[in-house]
């Protein structure tokens, strides 16, 4: 998310995840111009994507979520079951039947602010799992059958095979 006079959203992914752009684009179209188009990245990465008109409301978002052009959580965060699902789809994986939430880019003060919300709100346990040399959210498999549980009625289908535990 960028910030001139209005911030507007960049959503990028693989080719691969076109559906899930697609997805995107038919939630935000009020406040697209152009369609999803393909691009090509470094080397031989496709990539899939689309940008938001710079408007007041992302403006919004982006004071709440981004200080000094750096991402943070900010500390009244409200998660839902949607948000979950959306969060996961755009930015979560699945790896020996245990799901993750990529926080890696927040420090650990912010990770463990999203652990406690999470257990607060859905009674939901994620630790920090190291993932090189950065740290982002896992839940065991006990836990991920409940987090997947959660998420699954918004999980669009060709995000399935992120549910599939």
């Amino acid at each position: 998310m960028r910030c001139k006079i209005n911030a507007h959203l960049q959503i990028t992914h693989s080719i691969n995840q076109k559906e899930y752009v697609d997805w995107m684009y038919g939630v935000l179209k009020d406040c697209v111009l152009t369609q999803p188009k393909v691009y090509v990245g470094n080397g031989t990465r496709i990539g899939y994507r689309f940008f938001t008109r710079s408007l007041p409301c992302f403006t919004k978002i982006y004071r709440k979520f981004y200080q000094d052009k750096k991402k943070i959580i900010p500390l009244d965060l409200e998660l839902n079951e949607q948000i979950l699902a959306v969060w996961y789809m755009d930015d979560g994986s699945l790896c020996d039947k245990s799901c993750y939430l990529n926080t890696q880019q927040f420090p650990e003060q912010e990770q463990l602010l999203l652990s406690r919300l999470l257990l607060k709100d859905f009674g939901l346990t994620a630790r920090r799992d190291r993932d090189k040399q950065y740290y982002r959210l896992r839940f065991n498999v006990k836990e991920s059958r409940k987090f997947v549980d959660l998420i699954r009625p918004y999980i669009i289908p060709s995000m399935a095979y992120k549910i599939l535990i």
